[in-house]
Order: structure tokens, then C-alpha cells, then sequence
């Protein structure tokens, strides 16, 4: 059974990006109306989550970004995660690199870890 989620977001590019992440999870579906969800996303849990990670240049990591992030927290390799989001390595490579810049990390250990701590990347 899916996980029905409202967002209940006045900013459209807030609303965007919640829902690209949700739409990424098989497991959610996104619903029209607050009385037919599970979960309710409001302005106030959007502002109170865990404070966002200092990005160069004031950049945000996009959904994709994300997805490889987490798939490498995951142990998976380029290959890997290639196949998993259908994409081709150097797709993958293209995500990492970014992620890595934007994060301002050298290596995949430090962007899991500093995932981890700004609460990108569930434990």
C-alpha cells in the first residue's frame, strides 16, 4: 500500500521539487486533496527540517543529484546505479561530479558523510 501525501506548499518551486522527490519513491503517491492523504507536507515542516548543507555557489542539489547520492550511500557503484535509474555511467559520473562540487567534497565518503549529517541521506 502507498504512503498518500498531500502538499500542502504555497511556493510552486517548493512544491516542485517535493514532488520530484516523492514521485522518485515507488512507494508514494501524491494526492489532490489534504482529507485523502496519509502525511500532510506544510510550510512548517518544509521550514523546520534539518538545516540545509552549504552549497557553491548557492546551488541546490537537483532530484537526480540526490537519487545518485543516496544509491551511492547505498554501496552501489557507478555501474550500479546506472542500471538501477536507467541512465548510462557517464550520466552517473556527470551526477557525482556535480554532487561533489556542490557539496564542495573530494571523495564519495565525504559527500555520504556530510549526506548524513545534513540529513540528505537517511541512515
Amino acid at each position: 500500500m502507498k504512503l498518500r501525501v498531500y502538499l500542502d506548499l504555497s511556493n510552486a518551486v517548493t512544491r516542485r521539487r517535493m514532488a520530484a522527490l516523492l514521485r522518485a519513491d515507488g512507494e508514494v503517491a501524491l494526492v489532490g486533496t489534504a482529507e485523502d492523504a496519509d502525511l500532510v507536507v506544510s510550510e512548517r515542516v518544509v521550514s523546520t527540517a534539518a538545516p540545509g548543507v552549504a552549497l557553491q555557489a548557492g546551488a541546490a542539489l537537483t532530484a537526480r543529484e540526490l537519487e545518485v547520492l543516496r544509491l551511492v550511500a547505498r554501496g552501489l557503484s557507478n555501474k550500479e546505479i546506472a542500471a538501477d535509474l536507467r541512465i548510462t555511467t557517464h550520466t552517473v559520473k556527470y551526477h557525482l561530479a556535480a554532487v561533489l562540487e556542490k557539496l564542495d567534497v573530494r571523495s564519495r565518503t565525504e559527500a555520504v558523510s556530510l549526506g548524513v549529517r545534513k540529513g540528505l541521506v537517511p541512515l
